[in-house]
């Protein structure tokens, strides 16, 4: 249990991170960006930790991120009603899904499960922000991802069914009456006036109006946001493979680059007290020098990167030397400990190397016995 919890505060502080700041460059409105996080982390957190994908975690963060950046877009930049916002929102995900893991739709009953599952966590997703903007309809907004279910479940089958491995030709009767349900709602909603208001048009042309209103959140919206989930998903499936298989890569590497990372920091420490120390007894080594520890350590860093720090520039001759024997310590710090790391764990990528190459060997046999 602890780890699991350990895992959904991974998933969520990441999914959190990614759409806060993204959603603070895209509206100011608070209220927009708890909305676009609060999805993020329910649908990251939910998708991560059932792990239905290969990517585990990685799956839901990715979701996650894209489905929160999109709400926070939607209800900020856009500033678009509630209909718009949400009924996207579950067949994008649910594409996303489907082109992550090819499997994971073959029918509709899948598809219902998907749209389900999703319809729930982006219910809990929007309740902090329902409650922080204060909502009037907030219970019809609460409620409307779970009443699209069947509707979006219906939709998604209709141009999924013709694709390869669908089990099911005709939708089942009950999801097709449990469709019916949702532009019944919508009807009711605009005919007492909660969705739409009079705007002084002939009665033509308020229907077609109305018509509009409905078929583009119902229909247009729900299938081009799973169409290009599902798209983008199946383009960057084989792209994140690469990922997962740097992981072991990284994993071997971690300790060496800790440690030159460490010894590197050192080097930046160590020469900020020698510039501080030349400063303080030699006044005016240094034009513009600071007087306090940070200033010398920003010094010292950039000075390791070969970069002009332009609050501080060294003026004495001892100065100078001292930067620039600080600059070949760094160069050759890098160079030295790089040929000596790949040295000693060479044998161990030629090993993880090996072993890739005979899992895709075996996975291409198994899909050419297929």
């Amino acid at each position: 249990m602890s780890r699991l919890i350990w895992l959904a505060v991974r998933i969520a502080a990441a999914v959190a991170l990614v759409v806060a700041t993204c959603g603070y460059a895209i509206t100011g409105n608070h209220t927009d960006v708890l909305l676009g996080a609060g999805s993020a982390v329910a649908v990251g957190v939910g998708v991560g930790l059932r792990g239905k994908s290969n990517g585990g975690p990685w799956v839901g963060i990715l979701i996650g991120s894209i489905v929160g950046v999109v709400t926070a877009f939607l209800a900020g930049a856009l500033s678009v009603g509630w209909g718009v916002i949400i009924t996207p929102l579950g067949p994008l995900a649910v594409g996303l899904i489907g082109g992550l893991d090819r499997s994971s739709l073959s029918g509709y009953g899948d598809v219902t499960r998907e749209m389900s599952f999703v319809a729930v966590l982006l219910t809990l997703g929007f309740i902090p922000a329902l409650v922080a903007g204060d909502v009037a309809i907030a219970p019809v907004v609460a409620a409307f991802p779970l009443a699209s279910v069947p509707w979006g479940a219906l939709l998604i089958g209709l141009i999924s069914r013709r694709r390869e491995g669908w089990e099911d030709a005709r939708p089942p009767r009950l999801l097709v009456l449990g469709a019916v349900a949702l532009p019944v709602l919508t009807g009711l909603l605009f005919a007492f006036g909660v969705l739409y208001e009079d705007v002084g048009l002939s009665g033509i042309a308020e229907i077609l109006v109305i018509a509009l209103i409905v078929i583009i959140p119902l229909a247009v919206l729900p299938l081009t946001a799973f169409l290009i989930g599902r798209a983008a998903a199946t383009w960057l499936r084989p792209r994140l493979q690469v990922y997962g298989q740097l992981a072991a890569y990284l994993r071997v590497m971690w300790v060496p680059i800790g440690g030159f990372a460490l010894g590197y920091l050192t080097i930046i420490f160590l020469f900020a007290g020698f510039y501080g120390t030349l400063e303080r007894f030699r006044p005016g080594s240094f034009a513009d020098a600071g007087a306090g520890l940070a200033d010398w350590v920003s010094f010292a860093f950039f000075t390791a990167l070969a970069q002009d720090y332009a609050a501080i520039v060294p003026v004495s001759a001892g100065a100078r030397m001292l930067v620039g024997f600080h600059l070949i310590l760094s160069v050759g710090w890098a160079l030295v400990l790089f040929a000596a790391v790949m040295t000693s764990i060479e044998p161990k990528l030629a090993r993880i190397a090996r072993r890739h190459a005979d899992e895709d060997a075996d996975s291409q046999t198994l899909e050419d016995s297929q």
